[in-house]
């Protein structure tokens, strides 16, 4: 294949099972031949090896991110008339939790590299403000030293949506350690993936740990006896031994996603792209590598006909959705944000990448904007 015919994909999950073919169709006949597949050892096996990997003193397995953060909020009990600080740049599954338990979203904006500015964050605060909940967007970690100091000193819980950002560190911590409760996806996207949806809880309160733990099975202490109403929430088991395999790929994935990302930044000449830089003290996971681009629309155009995916991710802030328009919010009040959105556009930076691919994605980027 030449250079010219070259295709990129922005992901590429079949190649990730060829790679991963004989481990999982082994972990499929093992499991299925059980017979049992919902709650078995298998779930606490793969919430204590999470546990390992990121020092949290709990792994509650949910079936989704979204669930995380759902549960997170109505165990630290935010609700009905509470107010939670987050940031406009992220999935709209981070305003849909806050909403979903009766609270109200109030945001402030965003730094450069696209995660809220703990500066703006004290003068958000009303005698209604219950919680703060900062996104690691991308996998890069918020400035979590700053949030938590804020937050104790305005006794506010911290949420963190940590859901890109397994295999994350800020100051050697481990992401969703640093609150009350982190929240990770495990969606097929992410670097740690499931066979569908799926995600968990962390935290180090045993008690978050015992009420989620608690909702996520109907609210079932024994078999008859439901001492509150539940959900049915449960990760199940054969998503529980990929994801307990694929964590001991984890730092590979990782390792290579940031070679990739690296290779980017030496090899895209054009100041028209901005790409924000990791810092000494943080370990990014690239979830997704998202660059803000000059003309994005267009560039996303070109790549598209050189055979490169790429992805706007995302094009809208939070409070400039359809479903937020009777939050009170308008366009122009978060410039920087909203400012973003209209350039963020994600490259392909896979582990099931090339190095010729990424070095072909780079060429292109230069030549549209007739650098290199």
């Amino acid at each position: 294949m030449t250079m010219a015919e070259m295709q990129v994909p922005f992901v590429d999950l079949k190649a990730r099972y060829q790679e991963e073919r004989d481990q999982l169709m082994e972990i499929f006949d093992r499991v299925l031949s059980s017979g049992h597949l919902v709650m078995t050892p298998e779930i606490a096996e793969f919430e204590e090896e999470v546990q390992k990997y990121t020092g949290a003193r709990h792994c509650v397995s949910l079936n989704s991110g979204t669930d995380a953060l759902l549960m997170s909020l109505w165990a630290l009990d935010v609700g009905q008339g509470d107010e939670v600080i987050t940031t406009p740049v992220s999935f709209i599954a981070t305003v849909g939790a806050i909403i979903h338990v009766g609270a109200k979203p109030v945001y402030v904006d965003v730094l450069d590299d696209q995660n809220i500015d703990p500066d703006k964050i004290e003068e958000a605060i009303t005698p209604r403000t219950k919680a703060i909940m900062p996104v690691h967007w991308t996998g890069r970690i918020a400035d979590m030293h700053a949030i938590d100091a804020i937050a104790k000193r305005h006794n506010l819980v911290v949420i963190e949506d940590s859901a890109q950002c397994m295999g994350s560190y800020f100051h050697g911590q481990h992401g969703g350690t640093f609150g009350s409760a982190g929240a990770i996806s495990t969606h097929p996207l992410k670097n740690l993936n499931a066979v569908g949806d799926g995600g968990f809880v962390l935290t180090n309160d045993d008690d978050v740990a015992d009420k989620i733990r608690l909702k996520r099975n109907h609210g079932l202490a024994s078999r008859d006896d439901a001492v509150i109403y539940g959900l049915n929430s449960r990760l199940d088991v054969l998503n529980a031994e990929v994801l307990k395999f694929r964590l001991t790929r984890l730092k590979e994935v990782i390792d290579t996603r940031k070679k990739h990302a690296d290779m980017y930044r030496e090899l895209i000449k054009t100041d028209a792209v901005f790409i924000p830089e990791d810092k000494d003290f943080e370990i990014n996971s690239y979830v997704m590598f998202i660059t803000q681009a000059e003309n994005r629309d267009a560039l996303k155009d070109h790549l598209a006909k050189k055979g490169i995916e790429s992805l706007v991710y995302y094009g809208t802030p939070l409070h400039l959705h359809t479903a937020a328009k009777d939050q009170g919010y308008q366009r122009g009040d978060f410039p920087i944000a909203e400012a973003q959105c209209e350039k963020v556009l994600a490259l392909p930076h896979n582990q099931c990448l090339s190095e010729d691919q990424i070095a072909y994605t780079a060429d292109a980027v230069n030549a549209f904007y007739g650098s290199g």
